[in-house]
């Protein structure tokens, strides 16, 4: 999770595509250049399997001269060999 955090924050398109679960992974992504990210909580993670995990975060990012904005989401991981991938994610209600 950080490590994508890192990504974003970092503007690394092809490690965040390459670290997105194949079954889930867009063709393409675009990433906004006014973007900056202003930090990671993690707020919970779990395993929910022998491969699987979901990790609960909070980040902050703004866009231009924005105001900051706040990112919840409870993201879903699997690992394949020695690798960790992004599935997917919602926002908790």
């Amino acid at each position: 999770m950080r490590s994508r955090y890192s990504a974003y924050a970092l503007g690394l398109r092809d490690y965040l595509l390459a670290s997105w679960h194949p079954t889930t992974r867009p063709s393409e992504l675009e990433l906004d250049a006014a973007t900056r990210w202003l930090g990671l909580s993690i707020k919970q993670r779990r395993a929910t399997g022998p491969d699987r995990a979901e990790v609960e975060f909070v980040a902050r990012y703004r866009v231009g001269g924005g105001s900051a904005v706040r990112l919840h989401e409870r993201s879903r991981f699997r690992r394949e060999g020695d690798s960790w991938f992004y599935v997917d994610g919602d926002q908790p209600g």
